[in-house]
Formats: structure tokens, C-alpha cells, sequence
């Protein structure tokens, strides 16, 4: 059976993320999953790493500056070896993307970046995925011994396993150089314990609102909340300072691919179109039935946004009532 290695990551918390469950969906249905955790692991997440099917949780310290790239990928590359595993499986943020990358490379692996979905054939790991701002779509195989991967947000519907695993805690030291003049100076970390909306960059659904609006988010806050959606936006918006740049979606900013995209009041930039087009379902609400992203979407309700999305709450809550 093929081996397959989940690393964590070194700002993993006690709970898996929404993206972890997935990769870690992904990775059952290749073979035997291994984690690798930087931290010994709590009762809760071993538990919640049963029911995803891992049979292993490797553990390797990592000494600072532990969150860069060069360090936790000697950690990977070694957990690699030790379990012996020819698929390393990460989630896709900026942070990991740079680590997959420094542990292909200490491994002469191939590396896919951002797949949708995954399988192997005759061995081979195949990772699908879109390019060109959602216009292609191409499937690459990786033709090493070991393949490694990062997977995009919401490639597949995360489930437990049929039969839940009670995972084997491993100490897994590493021996890890740190790089010469590689020196941790400052490091700032976003508090996000009072969020109530799930990670952009994650979501499952978002609700995006552009100059439309006229700065006026409230009804598309409202949409956002009755969903569970994260709350987007548009570059014009932010540089008129209506919502923070980590909000903005487009290629400058954070690229995104919900299951259900809604943009309301967004007219399209090509800028915008190209960190939203990997969505599964895009709605659009809008007063000019010309807009290209109206153009674009699978549906489009052409009105005021405010009368609009204020009588979707309205229906939603009675749904969930």
C-alpha cells in the first residue's frame, strides 16, 4: 500500500482546519496516512485524526526559526524517509506552498502545485487543476519516486473514515541545519480567535461585494453571516478603504475557490475574474446585465443589491427556521 504523509504544518493548533480534513480525505483513498506534527498531539486531535483514517502521527521538533521554510522541510524530507511514504499531500497556503517546494527539492521530487484532485496510476501520482484564471484546465503526472503536492481549498467534500483508526504517536527527531545568516528578526501573529467567518482563502462560500455597494457592506455582511460564508471584496473597494486588503479577491490579492462564489455590486475586472474563476458556482447580483461577471455567472439576479440580498437573508432564515 502506498504511504502517504500529511505534514501538519508549524503553525498547526490543537484542531484541524477545514483544508486538513480534505488533504486528509484525499490522502485515505491513496493508501496508509501519516501525519506529521511539530507539537505532540492533544487526546482531541488524535481523536479527530482517527476518524480520518491516519494510522500514524510522526513527531519532530523544529528549532527556530521554526516557521521558515528552510527548517520545516528537513523535518518533512525526514519524516518522508522514516515512514517510508512515496505521496507527501500538503494544504495550499502561502507558507505551505514554500515549504512543499524547499521539501521537493531536498528530495528531487515532483511537485504539483494547487491540484483540485488527486489519484494514482501505475504508481504515478496524477494531480489535475486550472490554469489561466479557470480558461484550462491540464492534469500532470509526476514521474519521481516520490510526489509532492499541494492541494487547493474545497477539491473535495471532506468525510470520515467508514472505519476509525486509533493513530501510533512516533517521536520522529530530525536532523535539522539551520541555514547559515537565517535569522528570525520579528513575527507577528494575527489574532483570529474572535472570527466568526471561516478563511477566505478556505471558504466554502463567499460573498463578495464591489463598488456597488458604494461602501455600504452591511446587506452583504448580512448575506455572508447567513450562509457561514467568508466575506470578500474588490481592489477599488480597498483602495477606497471600505474593507481591509486581506478581504480582496483577484490575482494580487487572495485567490479563491469556493464551491459557490457571490459576487454583489462586482462588475468583473479581468484582475478580479482571475482569483475567483476556480469557483464551482458563481451567482451574480447586479443592477447592468452587461457586467462580465455577470457575463460569467452560472446565474444572475439583475436588481439592487440591497433589495436583493435582503430578501435572500430573509428567505434563508425562514428556511432555517
Amino acid at each position: 500500500m502506498t504511504g502517504v504523509l500529511v505534514p501538519l504544518g508549524p503553525d498547526a493548533t490543537a484542531e484541524l482546519r477545514p483544508a486538513t480534513r480534505e488533504v486528509l480525505t484525499l490522502a485515505r483513498d491513496l493508501g496508509e496516512v501519516t501525519v506529521l506534527a511539530h507539537t505532540t498531539p492533544t487526546e482531541e486531535l488524535l481523536a479527530e485524526l482517527g476518524a480520518y483514517g491516519v494510522t500514524r502521527v510522526l513527531v519532530s521538533d523544529l528549532p527556530e526559526p521554526a516557521s521558515a521554510a528552510a527548517v520545516a522541510a528537513q523535518a518533512t524530507s525526514s519524516a518522508v524517509t522514516e515512514a517510508g511514504c512515496a505521496v507527501v499531500l500538503f494544504t495550499s497556503t502561502f507558507t505551505t506552498k514554500e515549504i512543499a517546494a524547499h521539501t521537493a527539492h531536498r528530495l528531487g521530487a515532483g511537485l504539483l502545485i494547487d491540484v483540485g484532485g488527486v489519484h494514482l496510476d501505475g504508481g504515478r501520482l496524477v494531480g489535475g487543476k486550472r490554469a489561466f484564471g479557470g480558461t484550462w484546465e491540464s492534469v500532470c503526472e509526476v514521474r519521481t519516486d516520490v510526489a509532492v503536492a499541494t492541494v487547493a481549498p474545497n477539491a473535495v467534500i471532506a468525510r470520515p473514515a467508514e472505519q476509525p483508526t486509533t493513530p501510533q504517536v512516533l517521536g520522529a527527531p530530525a536532523q535539522i541545519d539551520v541555514p547559515p545568516r537565517l535569522e528570525l528578526l520579528e513575527r507577528s501573529v494575527a489574532d483570529h480567535s474572535g472570527d466568526t467567518r471561516p478563511s477566505l482563502a478556505e471558504a466554502a462560500i463567499v460573498v463578495s461585494g464591489g463598488r456597488g455597494t458604494f461602501g455600504d457592506f452591511e446587506p452583504v455582511e448580512e448575506l455572508a453571516d447567513a450562509l457561514g460564508a467568508a466575506l470578500g471584496t474588490t481592489r477599488d473597494c480597498v483602495e477606497e478603504g471600505w474593507l481591509p486588503a486581506e478581504a480582496m479577491v483577484g490575482q494580487t490579492g487572495t485567490t479563491v475557490a469556493p464551491r459557490v462564489y457571490i459576487g454583489a455590486g462586482v462588475s468583473g475586472a479581468p484582475h478580479h475574474i482571475g482569483g475567483m474563476a476556480g469557483a464551482g458556482t458563481v451567482i451574480a447580483v447586479n443592477i447592468d446585465d452587461e457586467a462580465p461577471l455577470v457575463q460569467l455567472a452560472d446565474f444572475a439576479v439583475i436588481g439592487d443589491l440591497s433589495t436583493v440580498l435582503a430578501d435572500a437573508v430573509e428567505a434563508l432564515r425562514e428556511h432555517g427556521g
